[in-house]
């Protein structure tokens, strides 16, 4: 008879900073595990501190909350599996990113993260110290070896278990969704297990943290990299792993392998527990938002249904002298299909006292863009005295594209808490928009069936603060500004690549002139869902003022 050695993966969503709320969750799957008879409960990285605690780990108050909550379940699992939790751990001054292992009440083994990531959104260099490479650690009839997250993305620590005996591998992680995310997880797991001939196990968490959300989709790889078990994207999972010895050594059984979704589901989805993690864990249970009849609010509108459900939707419809008979109509029809309550005030007599309490200073001075951001920012501030009055978080609803150029209006229409599109192009939220009519998911608490009206979608866009006003008036055609910006921001391209990528150079360089004079308002802009790897906060830090331009050829 073969040896067994269960795992019980805890795929979860801790909160930042909620140390008893997580230290529960964590006893919960070791509950279960206990009644599957497994070995060895296993939770994601930093688990009980929440992940991404940034500069919150290096109070000291909290690095003691956490060293005694670490006691106390140390006590409440002492009799059953051993459960391994991920918590910072200070030693000697020194602080670690660290899994602990417990059984019998007592902290049996301890390991501490070798490499630190000090890329994208990651700063650990700033408030961990490096832990030393360790060997593997003997539970029951195996050999483990743990590998924190970006141990397992390089290859020396790997390597250092192997030679020192290990029988599988084991990593603990909090690994942020990007699009096409999961496949360089996986591409790098599976040359861990190709160069070790070692099985290996992959723990993620699920979840949003601010701008970042992590989508789980943990795995487990058999030598040679083939997949043995994929637990469910975006959802809190938690699963039974057994690896069975043979002649061959160590192996994992074949078990649940989820389907993996396209990326346009991918993306709809990460905005959508995204959002809903922002709300609930800012203590937050509505949303108000501004709907203009065009497609970015419609979106919007639309994710906050799917994400909250109707009835705690507040749509406001802020029409103008310019608000379009059609932009009206619009409205009405996305929130009668989404069911959300909906309501319209006109700006027109709070423009107009403001334009009279001015004149005497500015008289006849003309400016048009001064004029139009007043219309924005009275939005913005009836939208704001409506979040205050009924305890909703206002959202707001600029796509990428806009805000890359500067083109939406501070303390306008950039007011807000959260901005659930900020990381799609305008080209993208078409295409979302489109896919959202098209497509409906059991975990969408909106309709199903087309919601935003196609009418909506062909449109050409506007923000209707002037007569007859389009975006391609100011702005280049979205499909050229879109690619453009994927040059010079996504893939940190220059002019010259852009040129080579068939671009204008007046054009292209117009529109870098547009994203470097503008860093003032992202700065001040509400976080929202990270979607790719040049995410507007973390991912891409330039200074505020700055006057290096490219010059091109």
């Amino acid at each position: 008879m073969s040896d067994r050695f269960r795992i019980t993966i805890a795929q979860l969503n801790p909160v930042v900073g909620d140390i008893p709320g997580n230290a529960a969750k964590a006893y919960a799957a070791w509950e279960k595990g206990r009644r599957a008879d497994t070995d060895l409960v296993v939770t994601s990285e930093l688990f009980l501190s929440g992940y991404n605690p940034q500069d919150l780990v290096t109070k000291p108050a909290f690095q003691q909350h956490i060293e005694h909550a670490i006691h106390q379940l140390s006590e409440k699992c002492a009799d059953g599996p051993m459960i391994a939790i991920g918590a910072p751990y200070v030693e000697d001054s020194k602080l670690f990113n660290a899994c602990y292992f417990l059984q019998g009440g007592q902290i049996r083994f301890r390991c501490l993260k070798h490499h630190l990531p000090n890329e994208t959104v990651f700063d650990e260099l700033r408030v961990f110290d490096s832990g030393p490479l360790n060997g593997p650690f003997r539970i029951g009839n195996i050999r483990a070896g743990i590998l924190i997250c970006e141990d397992a993305w390089k290859q020396d620590v790997a390597e250092t278990l192997v030679e020192t005996g290990a029988d599988f591998l084991l990593v603990p992680n909090g690994s942020p969704y990007y699009r096409g995310k999961f496949e360089t997880r996986l591409n790098h797991m599976v040359s861990r297990v190709i160069e070790t001939d070692l099985p290996l196990i992959y723990v993620n968490m699920v979840g949003g943290q601010d701008d970042q959300i992590f989508d789980g989709a943990s795995f487990a790889l058999n030598p040679g990299g083939h997949l043995a078990v994929l637990l469910p994207e975006f959802e809190e999972q938690t699963v039974h792993i057994d690896l069975e010895r043979s002649e061959s050594g160590w192996r994992i059984v074949e078990g649940i392998k989820s389907k993996r979704s396209d990326s346009l589901e991918q993306d709809y989805r990460a905005m959508v527990v995204a959002l809903r993690d922002y709300l609930i864990k800012s203590d937050f249970k509505e949303v108000v938002l501004g709907l203009s009849g065009g497609i970015d609010s419609a979106l919007v509108a639309t994710l906050a249904v799917d994400a909250l459900g109707a009835e705690n939707v507040r749509c406001v419809m802020l029409s103008s002298e310019f608000t379009s008979e059609q932009s009206v109509d619009h409205a009405e029809r996305l929130v009668h299909t989404l069911g959300c309550r909906f309501d319209d005030m006109s700006i027109e007599l709070c423009r107009a006292e403001v334009m009279k309490a001015l004149a005497p200073i500015i008289g006849d001075i003309k400016s048009d863009i001064a004029e139009e951001n007043i219309q924005s920012r009275l939005r913005g501030l009836l939208l704001m005295a409506l979040s205050n009055a009924f305890g909703a978080m206002l959202l707001t609803t600029g796509n990428k594209s806009e805000i890359a150029v500067g083109y939406a209006t501070l303390y306008g229409d950039m007011s807000g808490g959260y901005n659930p599109i900020k990381d799609l192009y305008k080209t993208r939220v078409f295409e979302i928009s489109q896919w959202r009519n098209s497509n409906y998911r059991e975990w969408m608490q909106g309709p199903s069936g087309v919601i935003i009206p196609d009418d909506v979608i062909q449109k050409p866009p506007t923000a209707e603060l002037r007569e007859n006003q389009k975006d391609c008036d100011t702005l280049p055609e979205y499909p050229v500004l879109d690619s453009i910006l994927n040059i010079l921001i996504d893939q940190d391209g220059s002019l010259s690549d852009c040129v080579h990528a068939g671009h204008d150079y007046e054009t292209a360089r117009e529109v870098e002139h547009l994203i470097y004079s503008n860093e003032h308002k992202r700065f001040q802009s509400a976080p929202g869902t990270r979607l790719t790897k040049r995410a507007f906060w973390l991912d891409r830090r330039y200074p505020i003022t700055n006057r290096w331009r490219d010059l091109g050829s």
